[in-house]
């Protein structure tokens, strides 16, 4: 038995790490840069922190911005061919998952064409070739695609989000610099932070989980439960400690999984278009107390790097039943709902269930489960 870890060749972190953008192109020497970002960062002058490094250093570029919150395979097929069309040879994606995501998805297709149809790549495709070279920017501190062999595309056709996990799509080149995240309104701190715990969890916890999985996942979650409630009222040191917190995250749970918080995650954003941070915070704490009889003595560590104190002394269902409500706490203080029954709708629960069920995060999650398990779950968040 051995293990895999996939990790970016560089990464830049702190304030100020943009300026390493330019660096890195003449470096590699690339000569024309597609620019991937989404229509509202550009509207509020955030992707402009990039195009002013990118001019000063006369770095040509085209801005390709035909990106949704959740990407869909017309957004990248569009994208594809503006790629073709702009002459590039390199792509900086500047935004959340979704920038970064799309990036992925028309990088991936560049070099491996005959995924063209995009719907082909759900699951782990076999590609043979690594993407377009990617500079990954990110502009929230949570879903960590600028590390991450993962990406997720929704199939509006069929109302569902797809998976696609491959090892040729990780960027090239990380800068996680948080001037870049400042300008996130409370909401969507809030939401992408507990994406991020929940990635830091779930990797924590999920059947491929192993030493070095672990050592980023419990640093990630200590990190996290310090910082997040200062990022949500823009403090500079929270900002700072969850660009990094976040980072750690997806180090580890790009190699090892998840579980079924994000499996029943998806298919909110895909029916019901569900911001998936808010998702995974109102899911989380129930599929935690699914989950805890597979865990060992993992929730004891959990509660402890949330902050709770004394917990050598507490017995199994003390610390597990602690790690559950200091997520929940957190969850609440950075103003979370604590149900989904403003979202979903009872007669969906059987395609939502279908949906969750087939996700390609299912089978890590450390308890195995079924349809209808995932359907009471649903049903108890009601």
């Amino acid at each position: 038995m051995y293990n895999r870890f996939v990790l970016n060749e560089t990464s830049y972190h702190g304030y100020g790490a943009v300026a390493a953008i330019a660096e890195e192109i003449t470096a590699r020497g690339f000569k024309k840069v597609f620019l991937c970002s989404d229509p509202d960062l550009i509207k509020f002058g955030v992707t402009k922190k990039v195009t002013d490094v990118l001019d000063s250093a006369s770095v040509s570029y085209t801005v390709y911005s035909n990106i949704k919150p959740n990407p869909t395979v017309e957004n990248v097929q569009c994208g594809v061919a503006a790629f073709k069309e702009s002459a590039a040879d390199c792509i900086v994606a500047v935004g959340g998952g979704s920038s970064m995501d799309t990036a992925k998805a028309i990088g991936i297709i560049i070099a491996n064409p005959e995924f063209e149809d995009v719907v082909s790549l759900e699951g782990v495709a076999p590609t043979k070739n690594k993407c377009v070279p990617i500079i990954a920017v990110p502009t929230t501190a949570g879903t960590a695609a600028e590390v991450t062999i993962n990406y997720v595309i929704t199939d509006e056709k069929n109302n569902r989000k797809m998976v696609c996990v491959d090892v040729h799509d990780i960027p090239v080149v990380a800068v996680v610099d948080p001037a870049m995240m400042e300008t996130m309104p409370k909401g969507l701190t809030a939401a992408t932070g507990m994406d991020a715990l929940t990635h830091a969890i779930e990797g924590y916890i999920t059947k491929g989980a192993w030493e070095l999985s672990d050592m980023f996942h419990i640093k990630a979650i200590e990190i996290i439960a310090k910082t997040l409630r200062d990022a949500v009222e823009n403090k500079q040191s929270g900002r700072e400690g969850m660009a990094l917190g976040q980072y750690v995250a997806g180090m580890g749970f790009s190699n090892v999984g998840l579980g079924i918080v994000h499996s029943m995650a998806h298919p909110l954003g895909a029916l019901y278009d569900t911001p998936h941070g808010i998702a995974n915070a109102i899911i989380l704490p129930t599929v935690m107390e699914y989950n805890a009889p597979t865990t060992g003595e993992k929730y004891r560590d959990i509660a402890r790097a949330m902050g709770v104190e004394g917990t050598e002394s507490m017995s199994q269902d003390e610390y597990r039943k602690a790690a559950i409500d200091a997520v929940k706490k957190l969850s609440a203080d950075v103003g979370i709902p604590a149900t989904l029954k403003d979202i979903v709708k009872e007669e969906d629960i059987d395609f939502l269930s279908e949906s969750a069920f087939a996700d390609a995060c299912r089978p890590g999650n450390p308890r195995d489960t079924s349809k209808e398990e995932i359907a009471e779950l649903y049903r108890s968040l009601l």
